[in-house]
């Protein structure tokens, strides 16, 4: 090893083999990974599994039951509580208060 130091020589290099990842297999990776991100944030019905739409009214029968609309006629029973779906920017939303002139 012609031009290292002898502390430099004494190490040895143990090479990285580069493992090949397809273009393809990579984007649906990282799709996969952000869809499920995703998807951990939102509410789903425990009885049918669908996503809500904004606007809908989900209902809870119990504490961790919520039901959509549509299988609410199904189920036995008043709900406990209900919520309107809103979407992910509720509250975050710039408002603008006019002041009347007095």
């Amino acid at each position: 090893m012609a031009g290292l130091s002898a502390a430099a020589a004494k190490l040895r290099v143990v090479p990285r083999v580069a493992t090949a990842i397809d273009e393809q297999d990579l984007e649906r990776a990282l799709l996969r990974k952000s869809v499920d991100t995703l998807l951990g944030d939102t509410h789903r019905c425990v009885d049918c599994g669908r996503s809500p739409l904004i606007g809908e009214t989900l209902y809870r029968f119990a504490a961790s039951e919520a039901v959509c609309e549509l299988c609410k006629p199904l189920r036995d029973g008043s709900p406990q509580d209900s919520e309107r779906v809103r979407n992910s920017e509720y509250g975050h939303a710039v408002r603008v208060h006019r002041l009347t002139p007095s």
